[in-house]
């Protein structure tokens, strides 16, 4: 088990080497944050399933990937953000992620949402990450 002093790219790293080595699916240390990531994945299709299983008193977050054929659905993530740099954007100023290929994930003050719905509420906060 190791430490790591950043969670979210931790997952999203997780996520990429699952993909890149054609795993079924992965797990990472549950919390709030990566739960919510996991649900926007999930909601824009990059994703089957995840769930939180706890066993030994410590939650863990099992993902399962999505495939085309072989060929992994996502292709690549990229984290923005980070603990030593945060980097924040206004609605206006919210990437599109390759020419609407891609999505951003964003944490708001309404929560951890996608780039085109904090366009729709005209929202800006946390880059998290950008997915293709």
């Amino acid at each position: 088990m190791s430490l790591a002093t950043d969670p979210i790219s931790d997952f999203l790293t997780r996520a990429r080497n699952a993909a890149l080595a054609a795993k079924q699916e992965f797990t990472a240390p549950f919390s709030r944050m990566k739960g919510e990531i996991a649900r926007i994945l999930q909601e824009e299709g990059y994703i089957w399933a995840y769930e939180v299983v706890t066993s030994a008193g410590h939650a863990t977050l099992k993902v399962k990937l999505k495939y085309q054929g072989r060929t992994p659905v996502i292709t690549d993530l990229k984290r923005v953000s980070s603990p030593g740099r945060r980097h924040y954007v206004g609605s206006t100023k919210i990437p599109r992620v390759r020419q609407g290929l891609g999505i951003a994930i964003l944490s708001t003050p309404k929560g951890v949402m996608t780039g085109s719905q904090a366009r729709k509420q005209k929202v800006g906060g946390e880059l998290l990450a950008l997915v293709w």
